[in-house]
């Protein structure tokens, strides 16, 4: 579950670039419109939240890193061997809460179309495919426009720039992070991908529906009032 006090824990509203903020017609509009794919998913359709996190690395330290616990300190070596990197793209389904994930070794659009092709053979026929995600050049590579043409049932929504709080996706990448990269020991690339198939397949076995509980209205209100604020600033810093 995704509150609004959540959403916006890493990013202050005083803090939003001013380039966000002054095409607020535009931020609004995607609010609303992935807000309203989160709380209310049309019929017969498939919503999607998509991403890559990129240059996950296979570090293998010299000890096994511990998690916090009573009564125990987390600890963590500074020292390791680096293996190299891997990159995860996913999605997250809406209504379920599971996640279809692919490792790649690189991070382009060949591997992103590669992704979109098993993402697609996982989806029922006959449904839409509403898939969030962001402006990342990955995404929207000639190519990539080229297999949506012939794909006409996926549907892409890309969130504003410095807005990735809106994909539901990146929630699930943080956990990945804090339960299993963080404080993991990897002795390869295969073993580091062996370990996040697996957490992804953990997740799955419990995964419940993506529920966004803060409607688009309050957020575009929060932004609202942050741009007020930093306009404040300004004249009172040209003021000076």
């Amino acid at each position: 579950m995704v509150s609004f006090a959540a959403a916006t824990r890493h990013k202050s509203w005083s803090r939003v670039p001013a380039a966000l903020l002054s095409d607020g017609a535009r931020l609004n509009g995607a609010i609303a419109r992935d807000v309203g794919l989160y709380m209310d998913p049309p019929q017969h359709a498939l919503v999607l939240a998509v991403d890559d996190k990129s240059q996950i690395q296979a570090l293998e330290r010299t000890q096994p890193g511990r998690p916090l616990t009573t009564g125990q300190p987390a600890t963590h070596t500074h020292d390791y061997t680096r293996h190299g990197t891997t990159t995860l793209f996913a999605a997250l389904t809406v209504l379920g809460g599971t996640v279809l994930g692919q490792c790649a070794a690189r991070h382009r659009h060949q591997e992103f179309i590669r992704f979109l092709n098993v993402v697609e053979t996982a989806v029922s026929i006959g449904k839409v495919v509403h898939v969030i995600l962001d402006n990342d050049a990955t995404h929207k590579r000639p190519k990539v426009s080229v297999r949506l043409d012939k794909h006409s049932r996926w549907v892409f929504h890309f969130t504003p720039t410095s807005s990735s709080w809106l994909n539901a996706v990146e929630g699930f990448f943080a956990k990945l992070t804090t339960k299993r990269l963080r404080y993991g020991s990897f002795c390869g690339i295969v073993d580091l991908q062996v370990a996040i198939h697996r957490f992804i397949t953990e997740h799955n076995r419990t995964a419940k529906r993506f529920v966004w509980t803060t409607d688009s209205d309050r957020i575009i209100a929060g932004v609202s009032k942050a741009k007020g604020a930093s306009d404040f600033r300004k004249r009172t810093f040209v003021g000076r």
